[in-house]
């Protein structure tokens, strides 16, 4: 697994260096642009029409800001390097909070966070916030842009979830009213939420679709038709109440 940032944990003056992993990735099928002529792989090329330039190799590019329209400035990777300080260049906890006051809505990404020489204080941290059910609030900079983070452990060790910061986080499109809920409404509403309730098991959900897609490719590649599954479950039903109980009545036998 290749390391994706390096680093290191401050800690008041506890200094932890760790290297962090990419804890997830989406697995899924891509599909390929063709030219429907020939069959051919379509391909991008980065031009430049200023130049008239049909494609610019990697070495003549150069990353800039646009000051006002069609003005820019180059920056190097270099300067990116000289403004950071060496707290952006630490995970910086700022303080610790409780995981149950953090909203889902803010994370991002997360990461395994193992430890690069320096066992004993990243075990020392790691059991002193699982001890007190705390988790770390920190931040640093990745890349060009500086990161919100949480620090929690975890039974395998430390996880950083990369966070949006408040500005970041966009509101609601459409406001929801004022309903006026109906009791019976409420209570069989309740009574399906419990009909439903089980013990998160991950390994329960599955991706269907692209099984059905990956089946369907073989399909075709053998020759086959692409067959249509089957549909499940019935249409639509208007009356609120009449869906309730339709379903309240289809859940029993799973608290059976």
């Amino acid at each position: 697994m290749a390391v994706a940032h390096k680093g290191a944990i401050s800690f008041g003056l506890v200094h932890i260096p760790v290297n962090l992993y990419v804890a997830a990735e989406r697995v899924g099928i891509s599909f390929n642009q063709l030219h429907k002529e020939c069959m051919g792989r379509i391909r991008y090329k980065k031009s430049c029409p200023a130049c008239k330039l049909d494609e610019v190799s990697k070495d003549d590019i150069v990353k800039g800001y646009e000051y006002e329209k069609n003005k820019y400035i180059v920056i190097e990777e270099e300067e990116l390097e000289k403004i950071k300080t060496e707290k952006d260049k630490t995970i910086y906890i700022l303080n610790f909070v409780s995981l149950s006051e953090i909203d889902p809505i803010y994370y991002e990404k997360t990461y395994y966070v193992a430890p690069d020489g320096s066992d004993k204080a990243y075990m020392l941290l790691a059991e002193a916030m699982k001890s007190e059910g705390k988790v770390a609030i920190a931040k640093t900079v990745m890349g060009t842009k500086e990161k919100l983070l949480t620090i929690r452990s975890t039974g395998a060790g430390l996880l950083i979830e990369t966070m949006f910061f408040e500005e970041e986080i966009k509101t609601m499109p459409k406001p929801i009213g004022d309903v006026n809920l109906n009791e019976q409404e409420l209570q069989m509403a309740k009574i399906l939420i419990n009909n439903m309730t089980t013990e998160f098991k991950p390994e329960r959900y599955k991706d269907e679709y692209t099984m059905r897609l990956k089946e369907a490719i073989i399909r075709k590649v053998n020759g086959a038709e692409i067959i249509q599954p089957q549909q499940e479950g019935a249409g639509a039903i208007v009356n609120l109440m009449e869906a309730l109980q339709q379903s309240i009545k289809a859940t029993e036998q799973w608290v059976q």
